[in-house]
């Protein structure tokens, strides 16, 4: 007898491997629609997760759709480069438009982690040189070679032993600033002593091929470093003619306000890796560096078949579309600007929430241990239950797991902003008071 969604949802830990199965909060859903999902129990759930950063333009949103529909009644595969198609090509022009500096080529695939290792791959090609530079906290993926520079949580590599000669230096983090120090300058400082040290130590610079890094942590807290420090590696790079890549799989597509975090931050990096809202949820990604970089990287040398795939190419045209028509850079702007004003009225009535951090609308609440201050994941985890029975869902990060990240579609309004962060309001509330009265 053919089985029922809830009697598959049982049976789901016998068919669905538990490392991604498990995750959090495995809501069983039936459709989505702008900033919603429509629960299999009948109800409504406010996203504040975009599917992880990917639904920029909102879920389903009707020219996405039609999109795909076009695309399918033409080609549904391709591959580039066996045969040639409009899509990726009208895509790779439009992409080119809204990159900043010189990134106007571009190798196509499905996935950030993909984009990361075409990224690693073209740095470590053209320049000879073996070794690579990330930095503790970022997250770059899990395969084998984008496992080599995640180091934003330890539980990623355990057992994995990656290959690939990385080095890593600490992240900006303003936090670890001692009282009576400007942070800025103490994060920059701290930065060309870590670069000084492992040059002398570890590494020469000439067997450095690129410096790889997310322009704000994602998975690693949502730190964001001041622009003086990310102009500071650049310079660093420029100083030793070591490649500089952006993993702006999170960042890009209008998230911090920008097309991209190199415009928010005015940095420039070589070598640039963007997915995620790059498709509207289809899986796309790319590679992206200038045409001169690029011709160094000869045929054979990288390759794809399901890269770049004319539906999923075509959705990024549309999606592209969307952004500009309905002005959503603006939008993440003022949105984002009018969350954290809320989020800073919240966080001044509890005492477990600690410091907001963000930028656009890529927002992290710290939650803390109210008596120690200390990070916070099992209250963390209660907080985002109570806010999801409420109504409204959203997802975490953080090298504890202690930051609750607030990334709704780019699309969201202010009564969407207002409902959602009433109910987070109310779920605080009631995790403190239980807290209190224990």
């Amino acid at each position: 007898m053919e089985q029922t969604f809830e009697q598959r949802i049982k049976n789901m830990p016998n068919r669905l491997a538990p490392s991604m199965a498990k995750d959090h909060p495995n809501l069983p859903v039936i459709k989505e629609e702008g900033c919603y999902y429509y629960g299999l129990d009948g109800r409504k759930y406010l996203d504040f997760t975009s599917g992880i950063a990917v639904t920029n333009v909102g879920h389903r949103h009707p020219k996405v759709v039609q999109a795909i529909k076009d695309a399918a009644d033409g080609l549904m595969h391709g591959p580039s480069g066996v045969i040639m198609y409009d899509s990726i090509l009208r895509l790779a022009d439009e992409l080119a438009e809204i990159l900043p500096g010189d990134l106007d080529c571009f190798f196509f695939a499905n996935s950030g982690t993909e984009a990361i290792e075409g990224a690693i791959k073209l740095a470590k090609y053209v320049t000879e040189r073996p070794y690579v530079i990330s930095f503790t906290g970022c997250f770059h993926g899990r395969s084998m070679g984008a496992l080599s520079v995640t180091t934003s949580k330890s539980k990623y590599r355990k057992f994995m032993q990656p290959s690939g000669l990385t080095y890593q230096v600490p992240y900006a983090n303003e936090s670890e600033c001692p009282n009576g120090v400007d942070s800025e300058s103490y994060v920059i400082e701290k930065l060309e002593k870590d670069f000084e040290s492992l040059f002398i130590h570890q590494v020469t610079p000439e067997e450095v091929a690129c410096v790889i890094l997310e322009p704000v942590l994602g998975e690693g807290g949502y730190i964001v470093p001041p622009k003086a420090w990310l102009k500071k590696v650049r310079e660093i790079c420029d100083r030793h003619q070591i490649l500089l890549i952006f993993d702006e799989v999170q960042t890009g597509f209008g998230r911090t306000g920008n097309w991209f975090a190199a415009q928010t931050f005015d940095v420039n990096p070589d070598i640039m890796a963007i997915a995620k809202g790059i498709a509207s949820g289809l899986p796309l990604s790319a590679t992206v560096a200038s045409n001169e970089l690029m011709k160094k990287w000869p045929l054979g040398s990288h390759g794809t078949t399901f890269g770049g795939n004319p539906i999923a190419c075509s959705v990024g045209l549309a999606t592209l579309e969307i952004m500009k028509e309905e002005n959503l850079l603006e939008n993440t702007r003022n949105m984002g600007h009018y969350a954290v004003q809320k989020l800073q009225q919240i966080k001044d009535k509890y005492n477990v929430i600690g410091s907001i951090r963000a930028v656009g609308l890529m927002i992290g609440i710290e939650i803390i241990n109210p008596y120690t201050g200390k990070p916070n994941n099992e209250g963390l985890m209660k907080i985002l239950d109570l806010a999801l029975e409420k109504g409204v869902l959203f997802y975490l990060c953080g090298k504890h797991s202690e930051v609750i990240r607030m990334i709704p579609p780019l699309i969201v309004t202010k009564e969407q902003i207002d409902d959602g962060l009433r109910m987070f309001d109310e779920a605080v509330s009631e995790y403190e008071a239980s807290i209190l009265n224990d």
